[in-house]
This record gives C-alpha cells, sequence and structure tokens, in this order.
C-alpha cells in the first residue's frame, strides 16, 4: 500500500517538511500495509478451512451411502445395520459441521471483510496528504524563487499572492498530515481488540464441534460394540483376529 504511493509522489530534495517526517509516515503506511496482507491472508485461509470441512463431510457421508447401495451390505442384514447406524452418525455430524461453518462465516470472515473494506481509504488518505505535499512544496518553490527577484511592483504583488497561496496549501497539508499521523497508529494498535473475540469465538466453536463428533461416534462405537454383546476390548480383539485372518489369505500381500 504505502510503498507505491511513497515512490510515486516522494518529496523532492529540497522539501518543506524534514525527511525524519516522512519517514515517520512510510513507518505508519508499512505497518498498515502488514496488517492489510495478513487480514487478506487470514480470510483466504480460513475460507479454504470451511471449503475443506465441507469437502470432509461430505465425503464422510457419501462412504456409509456408497455401502448401503453396494451388493455387500444388500447380501447381509446385519452389515447392513450397522452402516445405516454410521450413515444416521455422519448426518448428524454434517449438521454440526454447518454450524461451525456458519459460525466461522460470522465470526471470522465477515469482521475480516470489514476491516479490508478500510485500507482503500487509508490509501486514498495517503494518496491525497502525498499530492498535497506536493502542492506544498511547489507554492514553496515559487515564493523562493520570487524571493531571488527584483523587488518591482509587479513581482511584490505576485509574491504577496504566493504567499497567501501558500498558506493555504500549508494548512491543507498540515491538516491532512496531522490526521493521518492520529489516525494510522490507533487503526494499527486496535487490530488486536479487534481480532481477539473473533479468534475466541473460532476456538469455542471448534471445541463445540469436536466435543459433538466425539460424542456421535462414542455413541456409534457403542451401538456397533453391543450388536455383538461385546466389550470395547472384546470387540478390538475380534477385530484385530478378523484383521489377522484376512492377511493370511493367499490373495493378499503385506
Amino acid at each position: 500500500m504505502s510503498r507505491n504511493l511513497f515512490s510515486r509522489y516522494s518529496a523532492p530534495k529540497k522539501s518543506v517538511i524534514s525527511r525524519t517526517t516522512e519517514r515517520e509516515v512510510e513507518r505508519e503506511a508499512k505497518k498498515l500495509e502488514g496488517l492489510e496482507d495478513t487480514t487478506k491472508k487470514l480470510y483466504k485461509d480460513m475460507k479454504r478451512c470451511i471449503e475443506s470441512c465441507t469437502a470432509t463431510a461430505k465425503a464422510e457421508r457419501k462412504i456409509p451411502r456408497d455401502l448401503l447401495a453396494s451388493a455387500l451390505c444388500q447380501q447381509d442384514t446385519e452389515l447392513k445395520s450397522l452402516v445405516e447406524d454410521w450413515d444416521h452418525a455422519a448426518v448428524r455430524l454434517e449438521h454440526h459441521q454447518q454450524e461451525l461453518n456458519s459460525c466461522c462465516q460470522k465470526v471470522v470472515m465477515e469482521p475480516t471483510k470489514k476491516l479490508s473494506s478500510i485500507f482503500p481509504g487509508v490509501q486514498a488518505a495517503i494518496k491525497k496528504r502525498q499530492q498535497s505535499l506536493q502542492e506544498y512544496n511547489k507554492c514553496q518553490a515559487k515564493i523562493d524563487k520570487y524571493q531571488e527577484r527584483e523587488r518591482t511592483g509587479g513581482n511584490v504583488v505576485k509574491r504577496e499572492t504566493s504567499k497567501k497561496v501558500l498558506q493555504n496549501a500549508k494548512e491543507e497539508f498540515e491538516t491532512q498530515h496531522s490526521t493521518l499521523m492520529e489516525e494510522m497508529p490507533k487503526l494499527y494498535e486496535a487490530r488486536t481488540d479487534y481480532f481477539q473475540p473473533s479468534f475466541e469465538a473460532l476456538v469455542r466453536s471448534q471445541v463445540s464441534y469436536h466435543a459433538e463428533a466425539f460424542k456421535i461416534y462414542s455413541e456409534l462405537s457403542h451401538q456397533m460394540t453391543d450388536k455383538d454383546g461385546l466389550s470395547d476390548e472384546d470387540y478390538s480383539a475380534v477385530m484385530q483376529q478378523k484383521l489377522t485372518d484376512i492377511k493370511a489369505l493367499s490373495i493378499t500381500v503385506d
């Protein structure tokens, strides 16, 4: 943001303001440039996160749906019942995933988008200040030129007229400069207070979602285990034995 503006509207070698003052403006503008880049990146990353979570939920629902449509489940009533339970769990989980996505949209993406909409105004204000500085320098250079000329009646009138124009240019620049140097640091320092509630709400929504996911899969696990009347340990041992038996078949490869 600031880099292009300050290179395009850089002050001449002889300027009405010091280089130190100009560096202070550049430093504050550079901070906001970094904040703008981070804000845009956060928005894109959150969008990708929501899209990935949505795709994961859809893929998870597709697994039991495909199994239910397969000959494997159609020929085995017990397996079909297990997969139906899985499908119901996937539906419940997808609902909670949608709630999480909605929360992410409201507490992160929308506030981030609102903050991003501020930076074009900041960029316009910096550009306007730089243009005012150019005009201020231009008026001062004209006064200096008249000072070097002989004191004829015409030159004196022109010099006095130019002084009034210079005073107006000075006041315009100083107003814009002081406003920028007051507002830019405030905007940058407000970043923590602005984002903290969003991140807190995001973490809380993640905790809620994963707690529900744990609950749903725990219930599903017990449903599957209870169908055979086995404990979790016995059920795990049975599954391990069946896997060992499958690996022992001549048609499988380690």
